[in-house]
């Protein structure tokens, strides 16, 4: 399949080393709407479109119509950062999803392409804790949470586009993180100076932040990797029978 492919991301941290990285040349910044995003790679059979809008639902649809200013989409794919919910699951390793289940409501999606041996992913409303990863893995039996994924699949099916998933992990599943639901603005983005203040009277998170960082710094390099192999130099989406994971 060939054309106009949307990766569609919740912050620009997701993105910076795709486009920062093999072809940097080729990625141009678009202008778009407040709050967002956008990137455009051309290629001989359409263009890449990079997108991030922030986290959570509302701003998962706000970057996937930033998105969709750019070019009719012929394939759309939700990436970025997802918590491990299983153990077996490791930090900075990237993976594709076999089903997408939206907590708010049940609804389950399928990608268009996906392995039986991939992980659940579980969007929800709020940054998971660790209590709140465990009662997800039990309740669904998935492996990953994220924010944005079911958001941009329903958007994508409803609309008759292939939709497809990669998550990269930035925490593990019994990482010991400060609650940050308090610090997410309505952007969608991180409150970082109250955010700072509230941890920085607080030395127990330090070690967890710190890890967070390393993890999901390198989680976004490995994303950017598998990301590159699954399309093809011309802009083409690979199929099911190419290696383009890591795990």
């Amino acid at each position: 399949m060939k054309g106009n492919i949307a990766i569609i991301a919740a912050l620009e941290g997701e993105l910076k080393p795709l486009i920062r990285g093999r072809g940097a040349e080729s990625w141009k910044r678009r202008q778009s709407g407040k709050g967002c995003s956008v990137w455009e790679y051309r290629h001989a059979d359409g263009c890449w479109i990079a997108a991030c809008a922030g986290m959570g639902e509302v701003r998962a649809a706000v970057a996937f119509a930033e998105a969709e200013k750019v070019a009719a989409l012929d394939a759309v794919c939700s990436v970025g950062w997802a918590g491990a919910l299983d153990g077996a699951i490791k930090a900075e390793s990237v993976s594709g999803v076999s089903l997408v289940i939206y907590t708010k409501t049940g609804e389950r999606f399928r990608p268009a392409d996906f392995q039986v041996s991939w992980p659940v992913l579980a969007t929800t409303t709020r940054v998971a804790d660790e209590r709140e990863k465990k009662r997800l893995a039990a309740s669904y039996g998935a492996g990953l949470v994220d924010m944005e994924a079911a958001t941009i699949a329903r958007i994508a099916l409803g609309k008759g586009i292939p939709f497809y998933c990669f998550k990269a992990v930035s925490d593990d599943a019994d990482a010991q993180l400060p609650d940050l639901n308090p610090f997410v603005a309505e952007n969608g983005r991180l409150r970082m100076l109250p955010f700072l203040a509230h941890v920085a009277v607080r030395p127990g998170s330090w070690s967890g932040l710190m890890k967070l960082g390393r993890h999901s710094s390198a989680a976004a390099r490995n994303l950017a990797e598998t990301l590159y192999r699954w399309l093809d130099e011309s802009g083409s989406v690979r199929g099911s029978d190419d290696s383009y994971t890591e795990k």
